[in-house]
């Protein structure tokens, strides 16, 4: 009888060692990884296009003081329709369940929502081309031997699956080089977009990617 007993306190303490092991574990994955998004979210993040810090918000999101030329990563939220609002600008958006965003304050200080179709090739990294100036304009390698990515319409946008590789890329118009860029080291998985604003006389290229701890 001691033994039966003495067995059943012990199953206990394993019981409980575990119980407070796995909601430790679970614990560290929140911190690490964020709380999931429900079922039915859209996710939206805010690339600042401007010279002056960012405060925005949308619905119960608020991104605060983004840099200028540069982002947040996604947040997510209920798919539904919104307002978008700064400094005096608003834009009202409808959000897609599912679907990712680009919320950007322009140079002018307007607001646009941007689509980001998902990525889902973990072997692959993508290049995206998010061409919001007036002009045409094209990805290709830095000595303009090689088009990454064809002619993009202004206000559109387009992109290429590559290899996981280091490049050094550069903006064109035409034949007429126009900016060269930062260099990139793509992971697999990644997605890497190009915001470029502004107009023909002066075009604002800028890398705009998940920060490193987002994964």
């Amino acid at each position: 009888m001691f033994i039966s007993q003495f067995a059943k306190r012990v199953s206990a303490l394993c019981g409980l060692l575990l119980s407070l092991l796995s909601t430790a574990a679970l614990a560290d994955e929140a911190a690490l990884y964020g709380p999931s998004a429900p079922k039915g979210s859209a996710f939206v993040r805010s690339y600042n296009a401007g010279s002056e810090n960012l405060d925005l918000s949308l619905g119960s999101l608020n991104f605060k003081d983004i840099a200028a030329k540069g982002s947040s990563d996604f947040k997510f939220l209920p798919a539904g329709s919104y307002s978008a609002s700064t400094a005096g600008q608003s834009l009202p958006v409808k959000l897609v369940a599912d679907q990712y965003y680009t919320l950007v304050r322009l140079p002018t200080g307007a607001l646009s929502l941007v689509d980001e179709p998902a990525f889902k090739n973990k072997q692959k990294s993508l290049l995206r081309l998010q061409n919001l100036s007036d002009t045409p304009l094209t990805l290709k390698t830095a000595d303009g031997k090689t088009e990454v990515i064809k002619p993009v319409a202004a206000k559109a946008r387009d992109e290429r699956e590559i290899n996981p590789v280091k490049v050094r890329l550069a903006l064109f118009a035409g034949e007429q080089k126009v900016s060269d860029l930062q260099p990139l080291a793509l992971e697999r998985g990644e997605v890497v977009c190009l915001y470029v604003t502004g107009s023909a006389d002066k075009f604002s290229p800028v890398w705009v990617k998940r920060p490193l701890a987002a994964d």
